[in-house]
């Protein structure tokens, strides 16, 4: 398997500006991200997730995501589950005002007590939702856990990280005419050519079930994906052996 970068959390807060819950989302995001659980997760940019950033989607494919929503429209949760798969957790502040008998947030831009309470209370919730994510072993081809393992540690506060920076790296190849984006390719072809393994029939079928792996490849298109994948990794072998 190609080795894939450190695994973390990914939190996608909603960015809804028209709620005091929606800024709360965004100021409990960023608390987990500096303060709490600054090793352990990344940020995942709503708007460019939604207008299709491939490496924010590519993260939330392969690694647990935490959706935070400011009310019952789950914005956050649903784009996740719609672009990538359905979020390992979810929060809703509107729900944890209600569960903690707190008063109504209020302010959109400047939070009064309550929604400055609300902002901790949803960022203790979520960072304990990080430590158990982490505790446990994700499968990314079923988007779930299989059995739990050793929690992960925080280390000290630092600057937040964006899933772009820990993003799977995506390479796009022509399949049948259609431009596809592959996740993981380039890490893929990296590890074969460094097992020595040159461009022929039976590494492209090997090829086709690592890259379905990480991939959805529709019934019915091995062939079509197969010649891609033969045709790009021919090119990659080439390209290596012309550098000097």
């Amino acid at each position: 398997m190609p080795e894939l970068p450190q695994r973390k959390v990914g939190i996608v807060a909603c960015s809804g500006e028209e709620l005091a819950e929606g800024t709360v989302t965004r100021l409990a995001a960023l608390r987990v991200l500096e303060h709490l659980r600054p090793s352990d997760t990344v940020t995942i940019c709503l708007p460019l997730f939604l207008a299709g950033g491939e490496g924010d989607r590519a993260f939330a494919r392969f690694y647990p995501t935490i959706a935070v929503d400011g009310c019952d429209k789950r914005c956050a949760a649903r784009a996740t589950e719609q672009y990538s798969g359905k979020p390992a957790a979810s929060v809703v502040v509107s729900d944890l005002v209600r569960e903690h008998g707190l008063a109504q947030p209020e302010g959109a831009r400047r939070l009064n007590a309550s929604g400055r309470q609300a902002v901790e209370v949803t960022a203790e919730r979520v960072a304990g939702l990080v430590d158990e994510l982490l505790g446990g072993q994700w499968n990314r081809r079923s988007g779930s856990f299989v059995e739990p393992g050793p929690a992960a540690s925080s280390e000290d506060p630092t600057q937040a990280a964006c899933a772009c920076a820990s993003a799977i790296p995506i390479q796009k190849v022509d399949v049948d005419g259609r431009t596809v984006s592959l996740a993981a390719l380039p890490l893929i072809f990296e590890q074969f050519d460094a097992a020595g393994k040159a461009p022929g029939a039976e590494v492209t079928k090997e090829l086709l079930e690592i890259v379905k792996i990480y991939n959805d490849v529709p019934a019915g298109t091995d062939e079509e994906y197969s010649t891609a994948l033969a045709r790009e990794y021919a090119a990659f072998c080439g390209q290596k052996q012309a550098r000097p």
